[in-house]
């Protein structure tokens, strides 16, 4: 419910949400949007694949009028333009590939205010006759993508990029982004002095804070670890998230007492008290905040030294963007977790909890089992965390398990039964079944398939389930296994040197856990291959009919959430992640309908 409120009240949260079919903003996104929308520039370095476009897209729909968009290629302004149409956005190109009627329908379109974004490539916008025909309009924002181009240190410098530097003095009142996944900090200072005559805010999102120390510790303690740990930080801003509402009130008290200045802040509370308490942690030094996740939104404390959780998060988006909350200064801060044997039922009665279908549930708790994964891992986190968010790093030197030396198991034995039943069979099941070929289970999945004719089948029947999912997690954040997106595992390189027996597998056994948390990696194997490729198929189709490429019609990951989820109804197929209104309009009743078929005919 509080969620569904803050979309209402936030206009950008709706526009994602109603228009793009996204429930969250990516790390970074939010910040570029607001600071755009208090009408100041942006250069905003974000990865490849991070949601550059939405950092102007979503302002653009939620400012109005008309935004110019800066793009290099022709083929990519297409695709652009073709996908927020597809959206229900009133988006057109001008170019040179378009012959001449088209171009002169999409300017009437753009001079009688219906048209909300305008690409250009930079040759075309920056003629005296389409600035002269700019100046009379209404525009609003000024997008100028693939920014490395105008500067001479970058990887792909055009001439005709160069002319862009007049944009500040042409449209003075206009806020300006400019956006790219390629800038070292030599051409950043470049792009800001060309394009903002160094004016300019700039937000760098990659997902590596390496000044964060990253640690997981077994709760023991739980209130002595936390004092012990604040004591350490005396002095210093913090944040300390706990689960519930009264766990965050009994924690900042117990601080109190330990002669630490703490305050609560949850849902719970009256708005003045939450404003209250949140005007003295913004403006005061050395208080601890002790909230639930219903505090943070929003908030840019640049000198908080940690966030301390003190059980465990939703998942590695929402552990990521709760700790990234940490050291904003560049000094030195840390993320410390408590993980116990209670958590993993605590989150999975949450989840069960939600009003929400079965199979929503199933990605949850698939989500929990990857964040479990991170807290069992034996090698460096930060890489683990960077991998999740797709990107590669070495060791980092500044996480727990880079720093200690803890006592591992030689797992190479365990290790080689798990790939064999992975190869065995077809390296396309997840965990659980692989599992159960191992204890040698007699489900009806493994009686189907003949599983049970197996040479590996049963050959870990003295271990118990649970000892065997920390174990399997541990292989896929160490690179011996590789889960794709709906919780197949397959072999990864690293796995093939350990089969050939040429490597080794080091793990940390699992602590003891209650029988209720023993099938929480059920929830890893999501969706079906074969739906998969059936709805691949039906995108090709509506792609051709339209001349589009087909991942604007939807996305893989799109897809793979419907395989995932499984709707059987508009409202249900509503909730897949990446359908906005428009899409559920045109396409809805069409992936239905491949998706009701393809499961009567098993």
């Amino acid at each position: 419910m509080n969620q569904h409120i803050a979309h209402l009240d936030d206009p950008k949260r709706r526009i994602l949400k109603d228009v793009f079919g996204f429930d969250d903003f990516r790390p970074g996104q939010a910040a570029a949007m607001d600071t755009l929308l208090a009408g100041r520039p942006v250069l905003a370095v974000m990865p490849t694949g991070a949601g550059k476009s939405l950092c102007y897209q979503v302002p653009a729909l939620v400012l109005g009028g008309l935004t110019i968009v800066v793009s290099p290629l022709v083929a990519l302004m297409q695709d652009q333009v073709a996908a927020l149409r597809l959206a229900g956005v009133a988006a057109d190109t001008i170019n040179s590939s378009i012959d001449r009627e088209e171009n002169i329908a999409a300017w009437r379109r753009v001079t009688a205010g219906q048209t909300r974004l305008l690409y250009l490539a930079p040759e075309r916008l920056m003629t005296p006759r389409m600035l002269e025909a700019l100046a009379g309009l209404d525009i609003r924002l000024i997008a100028v993508d693939e920014a490395h181009c105008i500067s001479q240190w970058g990887p792909a410098f055009r001439p005709e990029y160069e002319q862009l530097s007049r944009l500040r003095g042409l449209f003075p009142k206009v806020p300006i982004i400019a956006l790219t996944a390629t800038a070292d900090e030599a051409t950043r200072r470049d792009i800001a002095a060309r394009l903002f005559a160094g004016k300019v805010e700039t937000l760098v999102l990659g997902f590596d804070r390496p000044n964060i120390k990253l640690s997981v510790a077994a709760r023991g303690d739980g209130p002595r670890q936390l004092l012990d740990f604040v004591r350490r930080h005396a002095g210093r801003s913090g944040i300390v998230y706990c689960l519930s509402r009264k766990k965050t009130e009994e924690t900042a008290a117990a601080l109190e007492k330990g002669g630490v200045k703490a305050l609560a802040y949850h849902a719970g509370m009256t708005k003045e008290a939450r404003d209250a308490n949140q005007n003295s942690f913004m403006t005061e030094s050395g208080v601890v905040m002790v909230a639930t996740i219903a505090f943070g939104m929003g908030i840019d404390k640049p000198d908080v030294a940690y966030v301390f959780h003190t059980d465990l998060p939703g998942n590695l988006e929402a552990y990521y963007q709760e700790i990234g909350r940490a050291g904003r200064d560049g000094r030195a801060a840390e993320a410390h977790m408590l993980f116990g044997s209670g958590d993993i039922r605590m989150r999975r009665m949450f989840i069960d909890g939600e009003d929400a279908s079965d199979e929503h549930k199933r990605r949850a708790h698939g989500r929990l089992g990857t964040l479990i994964g991170y807290c069992e891992a034996v090698q460096c986190r930060r890489q683990i965390l960077l991998q999740y968010f797709g990107e590669s790093a070495a060791p980092c030197g500044n996480c727990d398990n880079c720093l200690d030396t803890a006592p591992l198991s030689d797992g190479t034995a365990q290790a080689q039964l798990v790939l064999a039943a992975v190869l065995q069979s077809g390296e396309r099941f997840g965990a659980t079944h692989v599992i159960d070929i191992l204890r040698g289970a007699g489900t009806q999945k493994i009686e189907e398939r003949e599983h049970d004719s197996l040479s590996c089948f049963g050959s870990g029947s003295g271990r118990k389930k649970e000892e065997w999912q920390s174990l399997i997690r541990q292989m896929v954040a160490a690179d011996f296994l590789k889960a794709d997106d709906h919780g197949g595992l397959a072999i990864a390189e690293r796995g093939e040197d350990l089969r050939r027996g040429t490597g080794v597998f080091h793990f940390r056994p699992a602590p003891a856990r209650t029988k209720a948390k023993a099938d929480v990696a059920a929830a890893s194997e999501g969706g079906d291959p074969g739906l998969l490729a059936a709805l691949k198929a039906v995108r090709m189709r509506l792609a051709r009919e339209r001349k589009v490429p087909a991942y604007v019609i939807f996305s893989d990951r799109t897809l793979i959430d419907m395989t995932a989820l499984r709707p059987r109804t508009l409202e249900e197929f509503a909730l897949v992640n990446g359908v906005g209104a428009a899409k559920l309009k045109d396409f809805g009743k069409g992936f239905l309908a491949a998706i009701a078929e393809y499961g009567s005919a098993k």
